[in-house]
């Protein structure tokens, strides 16, 4: 059984007090993506300048999602038994000593150790964000709402590339500065959460935090996707290595899942996660995140690489993707908060991520830039439509003493395929750019040691520097038709979600009582709503 809880009701917060709080989330937001896309950019020559290999690379990335993925839903249960905002400040703490650690990294090794820390932090800020506006925000007034997080992930993604290319390209900072540059920033989050954060304090009695689940959860999710960054090329597909690591994380994670079958209080508890709409949203959040997170980490490297473009005009090329997830977002959470309908943007949007992710397939070194953006856009386009929303989506099915492990949940799932889409798509690229290169190199009559395996082009011959830009245009192409396949499964789960109506109340009314549910005439519908609630937490509407 749960712990008692001892809470004032819920009501929402005034207008004034809510922008107050949101915007120092909304820097919590911003700073964490933040530390992912100023590297975007810079990657390529802060590996160069490490002298990384093109696994290495992968891993700077693979490493923070790793660890953001495998402890996003510790934090997000424990947001739902302890203070919210301490938890956020103590994750902005472990994500300062990161990005210094990363800062100081004097080896690739050193930089993915550094990141894997960081990630620790990152994964505590994309859940508990979540958890607290939706502690704030009734769902039907969040979609308006949605349009801010929109913009602020528009802004951290076109800011932070371009911010990384000028970094890197101005000779009296340099590329450590990718890393310090987020210092200030969230020291400033840490600073404006404690004045305007200010949200009920939730006591419960004999609280129990599933350590043991929670380490299964992580340990499981940790080996699986360390198999996947490895096989097909320091092992093979059918090897002890693979059975030895497949069956280990197998194993953990069935166990995870009998313990939290009967953990007083799970890390993921299983009744939400069985939910329809839950179970759902979860599909398409892995599928989204496989193929955004998979296939848009490697367009700097596109743009840097295979077209010969500095990490400032990288990043500036990376402008129309970032629109595209502005508009859509803003435009979105703005129709969604009028209809209180949002099944029908969420089927848009995955729609047109794969339309644009199957523009991107048709690549190569030498397409046309406007080709490129066009499809860029419509890739933005989908991801401002499908991610917050199908976080939006389960909010507004569970009670608010769930939220954090709902929205947990989702989050886990979406930097869980995040993590598996950079790991599958980086091994995808490097075999083919490497399979390229030593066939391009030896029809050209290059001993293949003489170069190519190293992302320091400025350290190799013009020939071998042609060859290794040409390989990486065209192989670049291949990872995004992958990504359109992946997408596809986002479009079944989008069109198998119930048609809801979003509440207008922070909490799902009492199990099994009917209450008057206000709402805006749509469509000429009643003003009002009757609205039961079975034991499962499933809203049923009845017009009157």
């Amino acid at each position: 059984m749960s712990a008692p809880t001892t809470t004032a009701a819920a009501a929402p917060m005034s207008k004034r007090k809510t922008l107050e709080a949101l915007s120092g989330l909304l820097l919590v937001l911003f700073v964490a993506m933040l530390s992912s896309t100023v590297v975007s950019t810079a990657l390529p020559k802060i590996i160069g300048a490490l002298n990384g290999s093109q696994t290495q690379y992968t891993w700077v990335v693979t490493a923070t999602l790793l660890t953001a993925t495998a402890t996003t839903p510790i934090w997000g249960k424990l947001a739902d038994l302890f203070n919210k905002k301490l938890l956020i400040q103590i994750a902005i703490v472990v994500f300062l000593v990161g990005s210094v650690a990363a800062g100081f990294a004097q080896s690739a090794g050193q930089l993915i150790a550094a990141r894997a820390f960081q990630g620790i932090g990152v994964g505590g800020l994309q859940a508990l964000v979540q958890v607290a506006i939706a502690a704030m925000i009734p769902p039907r007034e969040r979609g308006r709402y949605n349009g801010y997080l929109g913009g602020v992930m528009a802004l951290a993604t076109v800011g932070g590339p371009l911010l990384g290319g000028l970094i890197v390209d101005t000779s009296w900072l340099g590329w450590r500065w990718c890393f310090f540059v987020g210092v200030p920033v969230a020291a400033a989050a840490l600073f404006l959460l404690q004045i305007t954060l200010n949200l009920p304090t939730v006591r419960r009695d004999n609280v129990k935090i599933d350590y043991l689940g929670a380490t299964l959860i992580a340990a499981g999710v940790s080996v699986l996707l360390i198999w996947i960054s490895f096989v097909d090329d320091s092992f093979a597909w059918v090897s002890w290595q693979t059975g030895a690591m497949v069956g280990g994380s197998v194993l953990l994670l069935a166990l995870a899942v009998w313990v939290e079958a009967r953990a007083a209080e799970p890390v993921v508890p299983l009744h939400i996660v069985r939910e329809r709409t839950t179970a759902l949203a979860i599909l398409g959040s892995l599928a989204v995140g496989m193929a955004m997170f998979g296939g848009a980490v490697f367009l700097g490297q596109y743009f840097q690489i295979g077209r010969g473009y500095s990490p400032t005009e990288a990043g500036l090329l990376t402008i129309p993707m970032m629109a595209g997830v502005l508009i859509s977002s803003i435009v979105a959470g703005r129709m969604i908060t009028a209809t209180g309908k949002i099944k029908p943007y969420i089927v848009f949007g995955a729609v047109v991520l794969v339309i644009g992710f199957a523009m991107l397939g048709t690549i190569d070194h030498e397409t046309s830039l406007v080709f490129v953006g066009l499809a860029m856009f419509i890739v933005g386009v989908g991801v401002g439509m499908t991610m917050q929303n199908l976080v939006l989506a389960v909010q507004n099915t569970v009670a608010l003493k769930d939220i954090g492990a709902a929205s947990a949940s989702v989050a886990f799932f979406r930097s869980l395929g995040g993590t598996i889409g950079v790991s599958v798509l980086g091994a995808v690229l490097a075999r083919r750019v490497t399979d390229r290169i030593t066939h391009d190199l030896a029809a050209a009559g290059i001993p293949a040691s003489g170069g190519g395996s190293t992302l320091n082009l400025d350290a190799l011959p013009e020939p071998v520097r042609q060859i290794v830009r040409a390989a990486y245009g065209d192989a670049t192409g291949h990872i995004f038709l992958i990504s359109a396949a992946i997408a596809v499964v986002g479009i079944v789960a989008a069109l198998l979600l119930r048609p809801v109506t979003l509440r207008s109340s922070l909490d799902l009314p009492d199990t099994g009582r009917s209450v008057a549910v206000g709402a805006d005439a749509v469509d000429g519908a009643p003003a009002f709503d009757e609205v039961s609630v079975d034991s499962a937490g499933r809203e049923e509407r009845t017009r009157r």
